[in-house]
């Protein structure tokens, strides 16, 4: 029996990527609560909360999508569109990516920024934006190989109130 060479490459699964709809919400958001945490993402400036997904949802659902397997959410992409008054140009934001941890690397990710890319580019988007923490090394990676450039540094500082309640608590 001849041996499977590993090459590294997870398998493809056979996802289904279709707009969002109204009872996935709650899908959506215990995914991303998975995925986006204070832990893991601790200077993340805006917040996975349900009113983020549901704000995106009720604003602009012509941006949403998610990515089913066997009737199961495994993967959404959440943005938004800006038009600037007197200005011929329209941009994207893609606000929030995020894929199932055990299927990272299998280009689910891919199919949803497709999906999103091309219903931004049936709008009229010139430009999509899209931001990470400098050091998120995958994200980074993953935007490059979709075709961004010419990264910006952009500083956020943050401090952690509730680190120093639990000094304060200790301490008192």
């Amino acid at each position: 029996m001849p041996q499977k060479r590993c090459t590294g490459k997870k398998r493809r699964p056979a996802v289904t990527i279709r707009h969002m709809e109204i009872d996935d919400l709650p899908k959506v958001f215990h995914l991303g609560e998975e995925l986006f945490t204070a832990d893991t993402v601790p200077n993340l400036y805006r917040t996975w909360d349900s009113y983020e997904v549901a704000s995106y949802y009720l604003s602009e659902s012509e941006y949403c999508f998610v990515a089913e397997m066997n009737d199961t959410i495994v993967g959404f992409a959440l943005g938004t569109t800006i038009s600037k008054p007197r200005s011929a140009w329209k941009y994207a934001h893609l606000v929030w990516l995020g894929v199932r941890p055990d299927l990272q690397g299998t280009g689910v990710a891919e199919r949803l920024f497709e999906h999103f890319k091309n219903a931004t580019l049936d709008e009229g988007v010139r430009i999509i934006f899209v931001d990470s923490e400098a050091d998120n090394e995958t994200a980074l990676a993953f935007f490059k190989k979709m075709g961004f450039s010419n990264p910006k540094e952009h500083i956020y500082l943050s401090l952690n109130l509730s680190e120093r309640k639990k000094r304060s608590v200790k301490e008192g």
